[in-house]
């Protein structure tokens, strides 16, 4: 482990904390049990009893710091121990790379492919992802993490490649908008290259932007979609939609083995905090009781799928022996208000919804038709909106503590609705 848990060391500096106290109060007191209150007080009163008691806090701090250091080098003696994986055997092991694995959906996508006996080859940049979400895998003889940017060119040995790299979240994609382009223009290129010439299955995760603030309601793969191209989420947008395009380009020129999975707005414990998206944000301001903001009147429409059905979809895409685009999220539609209440229901506390002006480009209903996956991959969404709200919930209520016991990682709120 890299650092102590929040937990332990919270316990520890109680502990100090009591001692230090102890220590005070037995000085305040003097020799003699028999010294009046007044004279306790008064001892308050004199600089020297001040300097000694920062003295002490100061040494109890420097203490800890030690101990602190102690306790990382003796847990780094101890072995590791990972999840228990299966077996397979040369012929049904694959080597699998995830570029963005270390990212919100990348990182389940890893557990599910290590827990089914595959190699998992991670590449990030870290621009988004985070290590602590593949952390229980450092180590394995089956998992690898590259720090690579899939903008530059990767070489590699592998059998199958999910390509997930870019971010996702309008604050993360709108924050270096040329940037994003890269990585799923130069960043597909790159993936399918090497697809080409290793002769392996590429799957390219695209979005539900690629319809932008569409015109047909529920959106199937054949529509063509109704998006700005110089609006503020264009970078994003546009980008995967010349990613689909490069694809297929591949596909055809190469006689490549693509697959193209159009994803919907998904949810789940290991989403960033800074993300700016809908559950997100409702979730972390309820926890905290500051207002829900919802940006616009709050009918415009959502459909999200929790994390773990999205990447069975994943799974049986790559499985499969389909090469055209399939959407994967759940049709069940519920608009922005009605979010807001259900998560400060299920939180609990007193904030209150708030409106704020709307967002440029905010697509006003986005919901999926999953005909050509349910016919396709027999795959539909399963987990209850409620249970997996929960999860979140629980989920960013630790790391609201972990945040409180390490005051230097600090996040901003960017309220969007992609």
């Amino acid at each position: 482990m890299s650092q102590i848990s929040p937990r332990f060391k919270h316990i520890l500096t109680v502990i100090i904390i009591i001692a230090v106290l102890f220590i005070l109060i037995r000085s305040f007191h003097g020799a003699s049990e028999a010294d009046t209150e007044e004279k306790q007080l008064a001892l308050l009163k004199f600089p020297e009893d001040v300097q000694r008691a920062t003295y002490l806090l100061n040494d109890a701090y420097h203490k800890i710091e030690a101990l602190e250091e102690k306790i990382i080098s003796l847990e780094g003696r101890v072995p590791k121990t990972y999840p228990d994986v299966k077996f397979l055997n040369y012929l049904q092991r694959k080597r699998i790379l995830i570029t963005g694995g270390a990212g919100f959906v990348g990182s389940h996508l890893v557990d599910k492919l290590m827990l089914e006996g595959h190699e998992v080859i991670v590449a990030d940049n870290f621009y988004t992802g985070r290590k602590t979400n593949v952390e229980q895998w450092i180590g394995h003889e089956n998992f690898e993490l590259i720090h690579h940017d899939i903008v530059n060119p990767l070489y590699i040995e592998v059998d199958d490649i999910y390509h997930l790299a870019s971010p996702a979240s309008p604050p993360h994609y709108m924050q270096n908008p040329v940037k994003t382009i890269k990585t799923n223009t130069l960043g597909t290129i790159n993936v399918l290259g090497l697809a080409r010439r290793l002769n392996a299955k590429v799957l390219i995760a695209s979005t539900s932007e690629v319809y932008g603030d569409p015109d047909i309601h529920p959106q199937p793969e054949t529509y063509w979609g109704h998006v700005n191209p110089i609006g503020p989420r264009a970078c994003y947008d546009e980008g995967k939609r010349v990613s689909e395009s490069l694809t297929y380009a591949y596909a055809k020129q190469e006689n490549m083995q693509v697959r193209v999975a159009r994803i919907f707005n998904t949810y789940g414990p290991r989403m960033h905090m800074n993300d700016g998206r809908v559950v997100s944000n409702f979730i972390l301001q309820a926890l905290q009781d500051d207002v829900i903001t919802v940006y616009g009147s709050g009918e415009q429409t959502r459909s999200f799928q929790y994390i773990s059905d999205l990447v069975e979809g994943l799974v049986a895409l790559m499985n499969s022996n389909y090469s055209q685009p399939v959407n994967l999220g759940n049709p069940v539609e519920h608009t922005i208000n009605e979010f807001a209440t259900i998560i400060k229901n299920l939180v609990g506390g007193n904030s209150k919804i708030v409106h704020l002006s709307e967002v440029e480009d905010d697509p006003q209903r986005r919901r999926p038709d999953i005909s050509r996956a349910k016919k396709i991959l027999n795959w539909e969404p399963k987990v209850d909106l409620n249970v997996g709200l929960q999860k979140t919930v629980e989920y960013f209520r630790q790391e609201l503590k972990r945040f409180r016991y390490t005051p230097k990682n600090k996040y901003l709120y960017n309220n969007y609705h992609p």
